[in-house]
């Protein structure tokens, strides 16, 4: 088996923003290859009945305290101490999911690597043109192509196939990881992924 790991990934999870650099340390440490595929969480929920779980949980007495405590929890632990709610998620992210398509594989970790910080820790406001124009070409990036990219009719397509396609493999939020055909869920997943490419 391939030491890959598929991160299945949407920008508007703050999980997905969370486990983003710890992923890439594990991924180094276990000599192992990252694939981005960029899912559209709000298309994943409506196929598979899924929801944000502080909605999902809003009525759970107890449930979403105890998530905000795990989610610091895992902040303090993997020091992404600068994140913070984006003020308004849940964003639109289709835009940037289409971004993140038409990009070749390296290309996809920079523009990661530059607009989900931006998001996650400076509240960039994704229906602010200027501001996210600012950011990519910050990162080097043409932002006028890759407004132009998203659209693209095909561009368009391929983030509902792999929409699709994820779903249809059991996906039913995100972060989603697979190793081969082992599939794991959530940030609490990665000691078992860094364990299953230990053992490759």
């Amino acid at each position: 088996m391939s030491k890959t790991i598929e991160l299945i990934y949407d920008f508007v999870s703050p999980n997905a923003y969370l486990v983003w650099q710890p992923l890439k340390e594990i991924a180094a440490r276990q000599q192992a290859s990252i694939k981005i595929t960029p899912a559209f969480l709000g298309g994943m929920h409506k196929l598979t009945g899924n929801a944000p779980p502080f909605i999902r949980d809003a009525d759970v007495k107890g449930k979403n305290d105890y998530a905000r405590l795990e989610m610091q929890r895992f902040i303090v632990k993997h020091k992404r101490l600068r994140f913070k709610m984006n003020p308004k998620f849940p964003f639109n992210s289709i835009t940037l999911l289409r971004m993140l398509v038409s990009l070749s594989d390296g290309e996809q970790v920079r523009f990661i690597d530059a607009v989900a910080p931006a998001l996650w820790e400076d509240a960039l406001d994704v229906t602010d043109t200027v501001a996210l124009e600012a950011v990519l070409t910050k990162a080097g990036f043409d932002a006028a192509s890759l407004a132009d990219k998203a659209q693209d009719p095909a561009i368009k397509q391929a983030v509902i196939d792999n929409t699709d396609h994820a779903v249809a493999r059991g996906c039913f939020g995100i972060p989603t990881f697979f190793i081969g055909q082992e599939m794991f869920f959530g940030k609490e997943r990665l000691g078992q992924i860094e364990e299953m490419l230990g053992s490759l």
